[in-house]
């Protein structure tokens, strides 16, 4: 289980200390088929309305390697909240050797396309995301509005999921937010790490696979606002520390779409607490698909327990969830996403003590159906697989034949239903997305672990480095 107590390393050194060689796919193959049987400065700038659609420039930075391929195009531009700057933004496209690509912005670390092969070679984009930058200005994450948007493939940060409240105690002192999601802080607040232009800092060729690292330091106080600005009616501190995010993307030639972050607290006083993750929403059906179609893909995980929440998603005080058997919330084997999405009258094993803070409603109420951190089983031999991370979730759609294998060191999931698409929103193609139209795995530590002493530590100490990775490996069965 991933803690966050790295010792730090040279500073000049810390984007250099890759994770190990990705193993062969079909390692991934053969745990997944054992796993199946196991059942086990500030805030208040916000980011610019304007900007600047896409344009087909040409590549400024293109490069092949055994066809592996990577290459670098000007996506547009936007005010970059921390220097108050007109900033360029570009999307790298990443290709390999079995025609797999990866469309990724420096625009909040976005993950814009993912188009993987299926069923007799026909290749669908699988992740839901914005044409253009001011798609994503405007939708994406809006700094004002109440529920955040919906991060379509973001990088989020400076702490994934919620925090209570909005505030939490470290370093002697209390520490408050600002508040964008039912009384809590989702996602770092109301300009979180998806609101930022982030720096390359490195490009990948190997012979095996390409990829880009970025870079974004988050200063100490980021988040912070003054008293009455948006989120903050008392005024908010932010959260402690300078942080050095570097995030290393890569695609190889086994259609293994690696994320590799690390964070390293600049602070020689100040401890910090981190959680990242990217928020990608898959559809293996291609994400213009029909509605519901996602509804219809099965999805399994690897976890026995999960967290129920209060009626404001922030997990009830239980170190160890509760389990899975005998709710909607059982994916150790597979079933439909849409399967018993809707089922409220089943039961959620959540104990009748807790009646108070969750009002008696089903957890399938209170998140209009599933928005929960599933607690991962403990690794083993038959649940290791690429790179010595543990299986986290499978998911596959029968009518193309692709799959999705989720590996990560995190010690949880949270799987969203996207239930709050309602179809005001176009997609990449020209599509509308509705419920139904995506799901996340979004590999993390748990919500409002800060507040919540039982959980993993999310605290990073001064002049310390912390390290995850999670790798999303595609595959078809026809």
């Amino acid at each position: 289980m991933s803690t966050q107590s790295t010792q730090a390393e040279p500073r000049h050194k810390r984007w250099l200390t890759r994770r190990p060689a990705i193993a062969a796919a079909a390692i991934a193959i053969a745990a997944l088929a054992a796993a199946a049987a196991v059942s086990a400065p500030a805030a208040s700038a916000s980011p610019a309305t304007r900007a600047t659609p896409a344009t087909p420039a040409t590549a400024a930075s293109p490069g092949y390697h055994g066809n592996l391929g990577i290459a670098k195009r000007y996506f547009g531009s936007t005010v970059e909240p921390y220097t108050g700057k007109e900033t360029r933004t570009y999307r790298y496209t990443l290709t390999n050797a079995r025609g797999m690509s990866v469309d990724l912005l420096s625009f909040g670390g976005i993950t814009q396309e993912i188009n993987v092969p299926g069923r007799n070679g026909k290749t669908a984009d699988v992740v839901l995301g914005f044409k253009t930058m001011k798609d994503y200005l405007t939708n994406d994450s809006p700094p004002v509005t109440a529920s955040g948007g919906p991060y379509f493939g973001e990088t989020v940060g400076r702490y994934a999921n919620r925090i209570a409240g909005g505030t939490f105690k470290l370093n002697g002192k209390t520490y408050t937010l600002p508040i964008n999601n039912n009384g809590n802080t989702l996602h770092g607040g109301l300009v979180g790490f998806g609101d930022h232009v982030w720096s390359q800092v490195a490009e990948i060729h190997t012979s095996n696979e390409v990829g880009v690292t970025l870079q974004l330091v988050s200063p100490n106080g980021d988040a912070s606002g003054a008293k009455g600005s948006p989120g903050c009616p008392d005024g908010c501190t932010g959260f402690p520390a300078e942080l050095t995010v570097d995030v290393t993307y890569t695609l190889n030639n086994q259609d293994q779409y690696e994320i590799h972050y690390q964070a390293h607290n600049d602070s020689t006083s100040l401890s910090t607490v981190v959680n990242l993750t990217n928020h990608s929403y898959f559809n293996l059906a291609g994400q213009g698909s029909a509605a519901g179609s996602a509804y219809r893909q099965y999805v399994q995980i690897n976890a026995d327990r999960y967290s129920p929440t209060d009626t404001t998603q922030i997990p009830l005080p239980l170190a160890n969830g509760v389990s899975v058997k005998g709710t909607p919330f059982d994916f150790i084997s597979p079933r439909q996403v849409g399967s018993r999405i809707d089922d409220v009258s089943a039961p959620d094993n959540v104990p009748a003590s807790f009646d108070a803070l969750t009002k008696g409603e089903s957890q399938l109420a209170i998140a209009q159906g599933y928005d929960h951190s599933w607690i991962l089983n403990r690794q083993t031999a038959s649940t290791t697989g690429p790179a010595g991370l543990n299986l986290a979730a499978h998911a596959w759609d029968p009518s193309s034949g692709r799959e999705l294998t989720v590996w990560t060191d995190q010690p949880g999931v949270q799987f969203y239903s996207a239930n709050f698409l309602t179809g005001t929103l176009t997609g990449i193609s020209g599509d509308t997305y509705r419920q139904g139209a995506g799901y996340t795995f979004e590999t993390q530590h748990f919500p409002d672990s800060p507040n919540n002493a039982s959980f993993p530590t999310t605290t990073l100490r001064p002049d310390h480095t912390f390290t995850t990775s999670t790798i999303f490996a595609f595959s078809s069965n026809g």
